[in-house]
């Protein structure tokens, strides 16, 4: 069984999400990996270029064009997201009787185990709560702290996905509460249903990450 397949709660099996990009992974599963002696270890060192290269493109668009080449890649990033969300979520159906935080939090675990190809501890710490931690991410050894914003960017679409899904769905925020590039063990982050005070708490930080990314590009310019 593949890592990404299996949690323990029963209504794991009941939510049916896809598979994103399905065409080449079936591709890359039959034609490729069933028939070939290639080495899927080196889709992590293709994916780690991108990686740097989405990095790379973001800081010289900040350097270059200020926010507005900031908010290009953003948006770029973000509809990439938003594409990945959709695709997951293509046909699903969330049983009358899960819960939201249940549902979220599996839907996390999709994110975080195939769109990220990361290794994930997940909970359900109650109606209003889900949490998890990245124990491996594959941008761990090479990420600065700072880097890790590309992730969030592309988490945002797959947030606006759910959204346009699952209106009902939309009310809880993430949190990043620690991450392995700033030194901790994992990456925890939180999932809950916010307050209406609390709503806008992940665009407002983004756009704090966001101008403090333009300051230190205006820096470097100079």
């Amino acid at each position: 069984m593949a890592h990404w397949e299996h949690r323990d709660e029963p209504g794991w099996k009941k939510v049916r999400f896809n598979q994103p990009y399905a065409k080449g992974l079936k591709r890359l599963r039959e034609e490729v990996l069933g028939k070939t002696d290639f080495d899927p270890a080196t889709l992590w060192q293709w994916g780690t270029m991108q990686g740097m290269a989405l990095i790379g493109l973001l800081k010289t668009a900040e350097r270059q064009f200020d926010e507005a080449g900031q908010k290009m890649v953003y948006e770029v990033l973000r509809g990439v997201g938003l594409d990945i969300g959709r695709q997951i979520l293509d046909g699903a159906e969330i049983p009358p009787d899960m819960g939201a935080s249940e549902f979220i939090s599996f839907y996390a675990t999709m994110i975080n185990r195939v769109a990220y190809a990361s290794l994930e501890e997940a909970r359900i710490d109650g109606p209003d709560q889900a949490s998890f931690d990245i124990v491996w991410c594959p941008h761990q050894d090479h990420y600065r702290p700072f880097d890790c914003r590309v992730q969030r960017y592309l988490v945002q679409g797959m947030i606006d996905a759910v959204k346009e899904k699952f209106p009902g769905r939309d009310q809880f925020q993430v949190r990043f509460d620690c991450t392995i590039p700033s030194g901790s063990k994992t990456c925890h982050f939180t999932l809950w249903r916010a307050t209406p005070e609390e709503t806008e708490a992940w665009e407002n930080l983004t756009r704090t990450i966001n101008e403090k990314a333009l300051e230190k590009a205006r820096a470097a310019k100079k």
